[in-house]
């Protein structure tokens, strides 16, 4: 049940990543208004989840949410960025790669999480497949603007993505707060965090999304939808060290929509590093169950 969770929500992840790519140019405009978008839509849910007092309070509890809504923050205004300055199938790629891998040494470390040459194998592999899927067989490919530009902006995408996994998997499966309730707040977050700015440039914000607003409502559906089947793996007593990279799977959805439907040149060598991380994270989840 688990994995079947974690696969369709790489599936939801994957197309609403296209989406917001498409979106680009809109950068921090985009984000807030698909989070406005996404709390209009959710808040039925939890009024109704709170209002059958499914939801429990605690200083832990709300500190959990309060770190996850600013590393939530950071993760899409840096992913948004990427996707102005380099290709998506660059970009998502090293940042669903780079997460996992270090979302799971915080499984280890933090969590308590066992680990194994087997995960370590896989930890490995990932990164190999985030330096083929960057470089394209060619080392000479760091030298490049637009590689640097989307391993750099991945990297940093992935780094918040790691923390942001091990703090929201703490919640859920330590503290028992429940997923949506959890993802909602840290939208609601972002939102006031984004306020300020949007507020003092309403005709910039207004300008950079015009032709951008369904495709806001389309990711203000999609996006929490992904990362709350994640959260429900979690809850339902799936290990981190197994949900973060198998997840990631989404990565390679998302490199072949870049091909496909942005007509980005992949080449044969992106593929192979898709592969490659691909098979490394389904090495770090074998020994996970």
């Amino acid at each position: 049940m688990a994995l079947a969770l974690v696969v369709l929500a790489a599936l939801i992840h994957a197309t609403w990543n296209l989406l917001a790519k498409r979106a680009a140019s809109a950068g921090a405009a985009f984000v807030f208004a698909y989070t406005a978008f996404s709390l209009v839509l959710y808040a039925p849910w939890v009024v109704y989840l709170l209002w059958q007092g499914q939801s429990q309070w605690s200083g832990p509890i709300v500190a959990c949410i309060a770190v996850s809504g600013v590393l939530q923050l950071a993760y899409t205004l840096l992913l948004q960025r990427g996707y102005q300055v380099a290709d998506l199938s660059v970009v998502y790629p090293v940042a669903r790669g780079t997460g996992p891998l270090m979302s799971t040494v915080g499984a280890f470390v933090l969590l308590g999480e066992s680990a194994s040459w087997s995960k370590a194998g896989g930890l490995l592999a990932i990164v190999a497949g985030i330096v083929l899927i960057t470089t394209q067989g060619s080392m000479a490919k760091f030298r490049q603007p637009a590689a640097y530009k989307g391993l750099q902006w991945g990297g940093m995408t992935g780094v918040t993505i790691a923390g942001y996994t091990v703090v929201d998997a703490y919640a859920v499966k330590v503290l028992g707060i429940v997923p949506v309730v959890l993802d909602w707040c840290a939208c609601l977050l972002r939102l006031v965090a984004l306020l300020p700015w949007v507020l003092r440039n309403r005709a910039e914000v207004l300008e950079r999304m015009r032709g951008y607003w369904l495709l806001a409502a389309v990711v203000g559906a999609l996006c929490p939808m992904a990362y709350i089947l994640v959260l429900l793996a979690l809850k339902q007593g799936a290990p981190l060290s197994f949900v973060a990279p198998a997840r990631e799977m989404s990565m390679m959805m998302g490199a072949l929509l870049g091909m496909l439907v942005l007509r980005e040149p992949v080449g044969l060598w992106r593929l192979v590093g898709c592969l490659t991380t691909i098979g490394g994270v389904l090495l770090l989840g074998a020994t996970a169950h």
